[in-house]
């Protein structure tokens, strides 16, 4: 009965909400038109190259989502459903303390982790939570007030529920119940047409514009859908050229002549959307919000924590700079801080140990004297072992909370005399019932597997580089 895998539900569930998202941001159109054109553009004009970081299919066809949700039972329930699509939790983000606005929100992101799954389709969704039990943003009454709103708000209904419990056991579903599934998860995401509580969302929107977006409305939605673009820059020209309104500055790494890493994020500025508003004497007014944004992002080669490490230096040292010369543009900035710090090729890359990579094996490069064990970075070294890039298939919470802050309207309020409330990835695994998954081991299993095949077709063994030191 015409089957649909999870990958095929997970493909049809992206351009379901890419067709509803467009409906209701059309500006969204604009910005998958635009990136298309600069990803053709980039192919043509990069060749082979152009595809290191992936298929010109797999990058075209790519998206991330964005949503919000307000409760451990909400974070618990959506996570059943994107375990129907394939997608499963990796990683932890805390964005309270990552930006100087006030967003009380902590994540995770919602993804294939199969190598194969995600070929055939990467999508994925960065979900916050709100921290509904942090102090510093919600006193104990709020915190209660919230607490019984979510309570009673019901975000996906038994059917989804189940057909989507069925589909992640099964690992898909057929016929008229995948046809469900996929317009029950959509609707789930779609903007709801209920007149706002005018008085209680604007209370907490005097907290956190966040938070009013959460629980200040009855149901969540797609905040943005975000496709991926080979040429961050020339997109980012190109939106402003048609008079779309971008965010200040690219958040993330520069632009520099050197590998690519992470990840590059932009979008436009939120857009004013006509809501209907219920007020206190009764009456139905119209207003307008402004919470859906269009964003768009680059991926870059997947950092080790050493790699990790070295970036976070950087971007420190990048603060740095520009509070001694606050005109300066950061962008500039970082882009000199990298070309002082990081390698500049992927070969020095993989060798130093600062990035992930699968490798290609090249026997003839091998000297035939080599009898003993071998570093990865000898065989980099003579072409034996070719590094190939793994992408960056996670987020970043200070880019997070960059796209965050600059759509928001103002900063809030955050109490910083109280203590912030503890939230962990070992938390978020036991609010969502499964696995939060450290993406380091991910990208790691990714990178031995390649390591032990090109060891076997090298006929090789390759030790750490302190093993040969320790030996010599």
């Amino acid at each position: 009965m015409n089957f649909k895998s999870s990958w095929e539900l997970r493909a049809k569930f992206a351009q379901s909400l890419s067709t509803m998202y467009g409906k209701e941001v059309p500006a969204y159109n604009t910005l998958v038109e635009v990136s298309t054109k600069v990803n053709e553009e980039y192919l043509r004009r990069h060749g082979a190259a152009a595809e290191r970081l992936g298929s010109i299919n797999r990058v075209t066809a790519e998206r991330h989502g964005a949503i919000r949700v307000g409760s451990e039972r909400e974070m618990s329930q959506v996570a059943r459903v994107f375990a129907a699509f394939g997608m499963y939790p990796v990683g932890f983000y805390d964005l309270r303390d990552a930006s100087s606005s006030a967003v009380p929100v902590v994540s995770t992101a919602f993804r294939p982790i199969d190598t194969d799954e995600l070929a055939k389709n990467p999508f994925r969704v960065f979900t916050s939570m709100l921290a509904v039990e942090d102090p510093r943003f919600f006193s104990l009454d709020l915190q209660k007030e919230l607490t019984a709103f979510f309570d009673k708000r019901e975000l996906f209904g038994d059917e989804l529920l189940e057909l989507s419990d069925r589909a992640a056991a099964d690992g898909g579903l057929a016929g008229p119940e995948a046809d469900r599934l996929l317009e029950l998860a959509t609707a789930a995401f779609e903007l709801s047409a209920d007149p706002v509580d005018h008085d209680w969302y604007r209370r907490l929107e005097a907290i956190s514009a966040v938070a009013s977006d959460i629980g200040g409305v009855t149901s969540t939605h797609i905040n943005h859908l975000t496709p991926r673009v080979l040429d961050i820059d020339a997109l980012y020209s190109g939106m402003e050229s048609l008079g779309i309104k971008m965010i200040d500055e690219i958040q993330g790494p520069p632009g520099w002549d050197g590998p690519d890493v992470l990840l590059r994020q932009t979008s436009f500025k939120a857009l004013g959307e006509e809501r209907l508003f219920r007020h206190a004497d009764g009456s139905i007014k119209p207003g307008e919000l402004r919470v859906r944004f269009g964003e768009v992002e680059a991926r870059g080669i997947a950092l080790t924590p050493a790699g990790r490490d070295v970036y976070d230096r950087m971007v420190a040292e990048v603060d740095n700079r520009l509070n001694e010369s606050p005109g300066q543009a950061r962008q500039e900035i970082a882009r000199a801080v990298w070309e002082e710090n990081l390698p500049r090729t992927e070969a020095e890359l993989a060798a130093k140990g600062l990035a992930f990579f699968t490798f290609a094996a090249h026997p003839e490069k091998l000297s035939g004297a080599q009898t003993g064990p071998v570093t990865l970075a000898e065989l980099i070294a003579t072409g034996a072992a070719v590094p190939q890039p793994i992408v960056y298939e996670d987020f970043l919470p200070r880019s997070a909370a960059g796209i965050f802050q600059s759509n928001l309207a103002d900063e809030g309020s955050k109490n910083e005399a109280e203590r912030a409330a503890d939230y962990d990835i070992h938390r978020m695994t036991r609010i969502v019932g499964r696995e939060v998954r450290d993406p380091y081991e991910l990208y790691q299993a990714q990178q031995d597997a390649s390591v032990a095949e090109i060891s076997a077709a090298l006929g090789v063994e390759i030790v750490p580089d302190a093993v040969v030191v320790s030996a010599s």
